[in-house]
């Protein structure tokens, strides 16, 4: 069962979509594990070519409660895009943590970001931040925030922000306070703030994205103390995995490592009881 429900961060109300992996949306007695999915640069919650809306289903098929949310002046929820920087999509996103976790049916113990693109630099940098985020699922992350915001968007555009207040980039306002919070974060320099296990998927013909950047940013994780951080790099792969076969790879290369995650977990709480 999926059905839309209202967050409400500040003043704002964050449209979002949760999935129940029960068919009458009760909660069962067996407590859930909780994936949030955050979306990448001026995205929505459904995705490209439905990327996040097929995923969810899976997601839920497996017995996850999913919820997936448009930031702030994306898809269907309040707000002007381009005055709300990171900070704000990380405050965002735990508040959507705060609605999820306030479910009985969910496990505190399991609880996931999936994020795409600059989506996936909000989930670290707030799984740096928030402990009760446990893993993190990075497809096609971003890790220069700035740099690689400014190369989709084009020069000019960002040198029209800072001439004139704002600038106009598919019908998006984005104006300085945007870009100066791009600046502010590092997620290369972050990672290492965060303990637990990781995947990260990457395309190799992603054009938008480097997939150089999740081989450097997978060796950061693995220089850790503590938690893993597993990869898989999909041959020919574009950023939105638009072609059919790398959008089921993506899938199933995701959910057999929240698998093998889930069974770390039971294993290590079996071991430590």
């Amino acid at each position: 069962m999926e059905k839309p429900i209202t967050i409400q961060h500040d003043n704002l109300a964050l449209t979002a979509t949760i999935h129940y992996p029960v068919r009458d949306g009760a909660c069962p007695e067996k407590k859930m594990p909780l994936v949030v999915i955050c979306h990448g640069f001026i995205g929505s919650r459904i995705g490209v070519d439905r990327l996040f809306l097929l995923a969810s289903r899976l997601l839920a098929q497996r017995g996850f409660l999913v919820i997936r949310f448009d930031f702030a002046g994306c898809g269907e929820s309040e707000g002007v895009y381009g005055e709300h920087g990171l900070d704000s999509m990380i405050a965002q996103t735990r508040s959507v943590l705060d609605y999820g976790l306030s479910l009985d049916c969910v496990d505190p113990l399991r609880v996931t970001l999936l994020g795409h693109s600059l989506g996936g630099a909000v989930a670290l940098l707030t799984g740096t931040r928030d402990r009760r985020v446990k893993s993190l699922a990075l497809w096609s992350p971003v890790s220069y925030p700035f740099s690689d915001i400014v190369k989709i968007v084009g020069r000019g555009v960002y040198d029209e922000t800072v001439k004139k207040g704002q600038a106009d980039y598919q019908g998006y306002k984005l104006k300085p306070e945007f870009f100066e919070s791009l600046q502010q974060h590092q997620p290369f320099q972050e990672a290492s703030k965060f303990s637990g296990d990781v995947f990260i998927a990457h395309g190799t013909s992603d054009d938008v994205i480097p997939a150089d950047y999740s081989f450097l940013l997978e060796k950061t994780f693995w220089l850790r103390g503590e938690g893993r951080c597993d990869k898989n790099i999909l041959f020919q792969a574009d950023h939105t995995y638009s072609q059919g076969v790398h959008k089921n790879e993506l899938y199933q290369s995701t959910l057999d490592w929240l698998a093998t995650h889930e069974k770390r977990q039971q294993d290590w709480q079996h071991w430590s009881i």
